[in-house]
């Protein structure tokens, strides 16, 4: 994901609007994400599986691609946002919410790498507790999800949403199958458990 990193850090930077806080805010969420992403998850998963080659090739040209829509609508094409947007409910809103998926996704992502211990041999499972585990299946995928929807709202950008739409067709199924695989793999699944939304699904 470093080069999302470095392709939307270049469009803030050869953007007129680059002095502008909207959009030094926007760059700020934007990388806070992937610089945790890029540099800060890796080093701390445990224990990765090899995947196919195919898989970070097709997540490269994603991020690229995305990376380039979103800059270029913020810092060039699209609505230039002035200093009055920071006080506007629509940025407030998505801010918070923003930051609240943060926290979500990356308590979730703490929870899960913390399952097995350093001295751990093999890639035995265990039911992961604490935080919204103690709700639903997935929360590290419903903080990812909350993120990009803060994003999109903050913004207020059809590339935004886009995004947000795409994030979640990519990881609400995928939620759906960690549900189903927890509870056909654990007969002492918590019943009280939803798969990606609290309460309801």
């Amino acid at each position: 994901e470093l080069p999302t990193v470095v392709v939307f850090g270049l469009l803030f930077f050869f953007s007129d609007r680059s002095p502008q806080p909207a959009a030094i805010v926007f760059l700020v969420l934007w990388q806070f994400h992937y610089v945790y992403r890029t540099f800060v998850f890796p080093l701390l998963l445990r224990g990765q599986e090899p995947m196919a080659l195919i898989i970070p090739l097709a997540g490269i040209g994603f991020n690229v691609g995305n990376a380039y829509i979103n800059g270029r609508w913020l810092f060039h094409f699209g609505p230039e946002r002035g200093v009055e947007w920071l006080s506007d409910p629509r940025f407030i809103v998505g801010c918070v919410i923003f930051a609240t998926g943060f926290v979500i996704h990356s308590t979730s992502d703490r929870i899960l790498r913390n399952l097995r211990s350093k001295t751990e041999e093999g890639n035995a499972y265990r039911v992961p507790y604490g935080g919204l585990f103690r709700w639903i299946s997935s929360p590290n995928y419903f903080g990812e999800m909350t993120q990009w929807l803060g994003f999109a709202i903050a913004t207020w950008s059809i590339p935004g949403l886009a995004f947000f739409v795409w994030t979640f067709a990519n990881l609400f199924p995928r939620a759906l199958a960690n549900h189903r695989w927890y509870k056909g793999e654990f007969q002492d699944y918590p019943k009280e458990r939803r798969a990606i939304i609290p309460f309801v699904l």
